[in-house]
């Protein structure tokens, strides 16, 4: 195959005709569209392009028209291919269908219309959170009047991932968590004499405020953040469009036995974590002239069947919310593998932002109710 070639004869001022000649394809060297710039001058009109003897043309061919168009545009040349064969001027013409994409210049919006942006999206984001906790509420009550189709065995699989998988991370916690209360009460009442009162401290901590939270927090990055990843991965698979489309309501199949798991689990790790907790600040308390007895007594007469009932209120409530913001984040999430890291983010905090929410309401309603 003979290489690529130009040839240029110029019919009058106007006009020039370029016969293209030789091998252009990508295994062949094509002369550079500059070499058309040569000709151009104030009086030339048109470029006329003919195929030679010997042509031979691919997509390359293609590439090099274009990069002549958009240089004769410069120069309001008009440019004809009316001499090459039928299929080059066909596939020109598809490939200047669409224009080429031409960034608008950037707007920067005012204040205000980024804050109406802003609530909007707020107020988007409160809509499906509102549609989401209904349609779960529905669905729960449903399974509750045995009309749904979760099953125990997938329930009883999560309560194991959510349950006795969390005791090694809730039992350094809870311990740790019960000597630090301990530290800080010691270091306080130490003034006044009154060291054995730290059993008070730590055992109403614990029960009412602290084994709930902390046990909570724990989970919404353990099992919250699992639960976002575990549908995200199968939103990403098209796994929860295929049980849609075999008629299986991914609320019923996937949501409601992971809410059901924490709702079950977490209270009985809110009372492990309390009895944990308070051994930890008796370890503190003994190493200050503190007997076991002693702290024991006290922390007898400082708790009540009402304040462990509070701490287990606030812990139902807790696995709710966890198993909500991990399984919407994670049904919600896009189609890859960036938008699972994402969802799973999201899920995580999400969940404290509901848990610290929700902590404070409680709180402010048992006071107002004497609890």
């Amino acid at each position: 195959m003979k290489q690529a070639t130009l040839n240029f004869h110029k019919v009058s001022d106007s006009n020039v005709v370029v016969t293209v000649q030789g091998s252009w394809t990508v295994s062949g060297v094509l002369p550079a569209p500059e070499q058309l710039s040569a000709m151009l001058d104030d009086r030339l009109k048109t470029v006329v392009f003919t195929a030679g003897d010997d042509f031979f043309w691919d997509s390359r061919l293609l590439a090099w028209l274009m990069a002549c168009q958009r240089m004769l545009e410069s120069t309001h040349c008009q440019f004809d291919l009316s001499g090459l064969p039928e299929d080059v001027r066909d596939l020109f013409n598809l490939a200047n269908t669409v224009p080429p994409n031409k960034a608008l210049p950037e707007r920067h919006a005012s204040l205000f219309h980024q804050l109406v942006n802003r609530l909007a999206r707020l107020g988007d984001e409160a809509m499906a959170l509102l549609a989401f906790t209904g349609e779960l509420a529905l669905t729960l009550c449903r399974w509750f009047a045995q009309k749904g189709s979760a099953r125990w065995s997938d329930i009883i699989n999560f309560c194991h991932q959510s349950g006795p998988s969390a005791l090694p991370i809730i039992t350094l916690q809870s311990v740790l968590i019960g000597m630090i209360l301990a530290y800080l009460g010691m270091v306080q009442l130490r003034q006044f004499g009154a060291e054995v009162y730290v059993a008070n401290l730590v055992g109403v901590g614990m029960v009412r405020e602290m084994g709930a939270l902390m046990t909570a927090v724990i989970m919404s990055g353990r099992t919250g953040a699992a639960y976002a990843a575990q549908l995200g991965t199968m939103q990403v698979n098209e796994e929860i469009d295929a049980l849609t489309t075999l008629g299986i309501k991914p609320m019923d199949y996937l949501v409601v036995p992971r809410t059901l798991a924490l709702i079950l689990t977490i209270p009985l790790l809110c009372l492990y974590s309390n009895i944990l907790g308070m051994f930890g600040g008796g370890l503190v308390a003994t190493n200050m002239d503190i007997t076991w007895l002693m702290y024991l007594y006290q922390l007898r007469d400082a708790i009540s069947f009402g304040d462990t009932m509070t701490g287990v209120v606030k812990s139902f409530v807790f696995g709710l919310l966890i198993a909500m913001a991990g399984c919407r984040a994670g049904l919600a999430c896009g189609r890859s593998s960036a938008a699972v890291g994402q969802a799973t983010t999201n899920a995580v905090v999400t969940a404290i932002i509901y848990l610290v929410v929700a902590d404070a309401g409680l709180n402010i309603l048992f006071y107002h109710l004497g609890i």
